[in-house]
């Protein structure tokens, strides 16, 4: 990055256009070198709950409090979780694998999206928390950008939580469910 003559950082000039165009396996398989966590990030509208499995969260500002997911635009979940602008993120726990590969299935009905899985209801959003989450936080969508093939949902954290505090966090590497040895 270079600096300009306001001490804003500008970006350099583009790539080459002649540069060789990277195989997106190759990408997906480099930056699933880098461990993450799981969470499940869900909203209510109209009384009905969404959610879905995230591991691109991360945290952004301590003043003001803000995180960040990142959800694909071809997701039934986009549309929703923008359009509530409330939602909440349950950090799962190791043994909360099944709770994680169920809200990453695409086209999963929609009858039962909790199935099951113990929640509350959080108090800021009214979207569901699950009660076995290792860390949990409500939010109100603050910006969205433009990601690429994803959106970038900031939000500004309404409520924390960590329900589990003995929990150990499920984690994600290589494609593969991992946890904290």
């Amino acid at each position: 990055m270079s600096t300009d003559t306001d001490g804003a950082r500008a970006p350099r000039s583009a790539p080459d256009a002649a540069a060789p165009r990277l195989d997106p396996l190759r990408f997906r398989q480099v930056v699933g070198r880098f461990a993450t966590g799981v969470a499940v990030v869900t909203t209510v509208a109209g009384g009905v709950d969404h959610g879905m499995t995230v591991n691109a969260f991360t945290s952004v500002s301590l003043d003001p409090l803000r995180v960040l997911f990142c959800v694909n635009r071809a997701a039934r979940f986009h549309d929703v979780v923008l359009d509530t602008g409330l939602w909440a993120v349950s950090v799962l726990t190791e043994d909360m694998q099944d709770a994680s590969r169920w809200f990453a299935t695409r086209g999963r009905p929609l009858d039962d999206p909790l199935r099951g899985w113990e929640h509350r209801r959080g108090a800021a959003t009214g979207a569901a928390i699950f009660t076995g989450a290792v860390a949990a936080l409500e939010c109100r969508t603050h910006a969205v950008h433009d990601g690429g093939d994803h959106s970038i949902v900031v939000g500004e954290v309404l409520a924390l939580d960590v329900p589990d505090p003995s929990g150990k966090p499920l984690i994600f590497y290589e494609g593969e469910y991992r946890g904290i040895a």
